[in-house]
């Protein structure tokens, strides 16, 4: 039987939410190199695989925060994932801005919460981690306890687990890069000699070529 995190690389790679090109690298808005595009969006597509990251996501908050009161997504990639275990687990949702509204009521964030609630935010893919922090400094600025997020995926740089842990913010994910590379090679998806080079890029992505 699978892990977790091997299934869920398994379905971002069947539905090619995940694409990798490590002789023809796809530019990042920062500029960087990656032999990697990830566009965890596209699993709302497939009705299956939604449900299945769903489900995880519900077993993993229950096991790890049962205190949890309130499920928050980040805007725009974990608003639906996150209103859909919200609605899964009985419990309110809100989401997180990307930057405050700059008209009516300013909110940065949406929907109905109280201080000092105990909050898990969702989020579909990390990788410095700075946009999903800000979410957590924003929730936290708005009095309520973050106790920890999850993702659907991580890149696992080493920055952004210095910066969680700057945060002093838990961070669990149902998969990430070195589960889905293992799977990619077993299943013939890449080539032997191209592992190396995914490898190479996660540990300097922003030297990568």
């Amino acid at each position: 039987m699978s892990t977790v995190a091997e299934q869920v690389a398994s379905h971002l790679l069947q539905i090619k939410a995940i694409k990798l090109e490590p002789n023809h690298p796809f530019t990042w808005a920062s500029g960087w190199k990656s032999p990697i595009y990830c566009d965890n969006r596209k699993t709302l597509s497939y009705p299956e695989v939604r449900t299945y990251i769903r489900d995880q996501f519900v077993e993993l908050i229950r096991a790890r925060y049962p205190q949890v009161e309130l499920i928050a997504g980040v805007a725009t990639g974990a608003i639906a994932q996150g209103a859909l275990v919200a609605q899964e687990m009985g419990l309110p949702f809100v989401y997180i801005r990307s930057a405050a509204k700059s008209h009516g009521l300013e909110n940065l964030i949406e929907g109905e919460y109280k201080a000092g609630q105990k909050v898990v935010v969702v989020e579909d893919l990390v990788s410095t981690g700075g946009s999903s922090l800000q979410a957590v400094e924003a929730l936290r600025n708005a009095g309520c306890e973050v106790l920890g997020m999850v993702a659907i995926f991580t890149y696992g740089f080493q920055k952004a687990i210095d910066n969680f842990a700057n945060a002093h913010c838990e961070l669990d994910t149902l998969s990430n890069y070195n589960a889905m590379i293992d799977l990619a090679q077993k299943s013939g998806y890449v080539k032997a000699e191209e592992v190396a080079k995914l490898k190479e890029w996660r540990v300097s992505p922003e030297t990568y070529k």
